[in-house]
């Protein structure tokens, strides 16, 4: 199965410049190795997990025998890409531009691995100069066709916001990276999702017509040195340029945005949106969002955000139609989801302490561990001091928010409904030293949802 096969049964092929031309240009057995770029913008210290999907078309590629290279924004970044946004960007600093960049960098070699070929544009935009970018580059810009793409004329449309000439202009330099990277590194192909197809196509487009121009200069000047008129080879012109067989050709393909069944947002839980570093979304806390995935939507994102092969996707697939009780495509999702950008180590990590959440034995669990499995349930600092002489369960229960009354919590203690670091404890019993976790915490839990994690300072 060749690259484009491969991301069609996956249903991560969703356009392309010209797809029969690039099938036969990544399996040239001349020239089997291709260069193909996606890029980045650093508008966060991370990357969300709808970046993900075209990390996973670097991934393929790179499975597929080919070279993945990631662009970072460094240069475009400090403009801002006005594709989707119905606003004016916030204008980021160089400093703080170079600071996204740094921290995303991991995320790529994570999933890519450390040898990954990774160039930030900010090393050819900004020596670019003005008067150059304007003759060499902006020249081949129709002002016309520039306003007909989306992410102008929608802005244009919005008299109340409109769009700076800053944002206008992004389109020319997203477009420069592409002819730049096909020029200086042999770059032909470049990826990314939906909304990015008109950046890519002119990007293609710049190509054509510098390639065309060069041809053309070349021609000139041997019709000079043979002696003959420099204007006559504009008709031979035509033949390079609309040769589909030419060495100068380049090409783009997207993959489709990520949508949910229910129609709700990919990507975002009521916390917020999924990150790809630990920082931002914990390993456990990215596992449990894959784990929560619904059955109408597994079956695509096992074919997504997993390397898993054909077969057992289908398997998976069975599976949720003949027993979803068992949620087993879930677990499975959530585990190849997470060892892909965490490693086998955070992934086991996650299943454990999802297993010990649910069955509430959790004072097996590492400190770090437990932190993130309680990271989102309600905490409470208290005194050292007071569990030294013990602390009364009952009233706790009320304190905490736990039970309503000192009677309604004597009933939930009785009623077995009540656990201290997953241990069920009578009511007369009282919290003292040894109830502690790693010296400092103890988590109670009211039947099997309601949690409070309380840090003794």
């Amino acid at each position: 199965m060749d690259l484009l096969e491969e991301l069609q049964w996956r249903g991560m092929l969703h356009q392309g410049t010209d797809l029969e031309g690039l099938r036969a240009h990544l399996t040239n057995p001349s020239s089997s190795r291709r260069r193909i770029y996606a890029g980045f913008d650093p508008t966060a210290d991370s990357l969300t997990i709808g970046n993900l999907v075209p990390i996973m078309l670097l991934k393929h590629i790179q499975r597929a025998g080919h070279e993945p290279i990631v662009l970072m924004g460094g240069g475009t970044g400090l403009i801002g890409d006005p594709s989707g946004k119905s606003a004016e960007r916030q204008l980021m600093t160089a400093e703080t531009v170079e600071r996204h960049i740094s921290k995303q960098r991991p995320i790529f070699s994570s999933i890519l691995g450390d040898d990954v070929t990774i160039v930030n544009n900010a090393d050819w935009l900004t020596n670019l100069g003005y008067i150059e970018a304007l003759r060499d580059i902006g020249k081949f810009f129709s002002v016309n066709m520039m306003m007909q793409k989306d992410s102008v004329r929608s802005r244009l449309n919005d008299r109340d916001q409109g769009i700076s000439y800053t944002e206008f202009s992004y389109m020319i330099l997203q477009a420069y990276d592409f002819a730049y990277l096909f020029e200086k590194k042999g770059v032909t192909v470049q990826c990314g999702g939906s909304d990015q197809f008109g950046n890519i196509i002119t990007g293609v487009d710049l190509i054509r017509r510098m390639v065309a121009v060069d041809e053309i200069s070349r021609l000139q000047e041997a019709a000079v040195k043979a002696g003959k008129d420099p204007d006559q080879p504009f008709t031979m012109i035509r033949k390079v340029d609309d040769d589909s067989d030419s060495s100068e050709k380049t090409f783009g393909f997207t993959a489709p945005l990520v949508t949910k069944a229910d129609g709700t947002k990919f990507g975002k839980t009521e916390s917020g949106a999924i990150w790809l570093t630990a920082e931002r979304t914990s390993p456990y806390a990215y596992y449990q969002f894959w784990l929560n995935t619904s059955d109408a939507d597994v079956g695509r994102f096992l074919r997504t955000f997993t390397l898993l092969e054909r077969a057992e996707i289908e398997r998976l697939d069975t599976e949720v139609a003949n027993n979803p009780h068992a949620r087993q495509a879930q677990k499975t999702l959530a585990y190849e989801a997470t060892k892909l950008l965490h490693g086998e180590e955070e992934a086991e990590s996650a299943v454990q302490a999802s297993q010990a959440l649910f069955s509430g034995d959790i004072s097996s669990l590492p400190e770090a561990t437990l932190r993130q499995v309680l990271a989102d349930v309600p905490s409470s600092e208290r005194s050292k001091s007071e569990i030294d002489s013990g602390v009364d369960l009952i009233e706790l229960l009320v304190d905490l928010g736990l039970a309503s009354s000192k009677r309604q919590s004597r009933e939930f203690i009785q009623a077995g409904s009540v656990s201290v670091n997953g241990q069920k404890i009578g009511p007369e019993a009282k919290l003292t030293g040894q109830n502690l976790l790693h010296g400092k915490m103890i988590a109670i839990r009211r039947g099997k949802k309601n949690w409070h994690l309380i840090i003794w300072n």
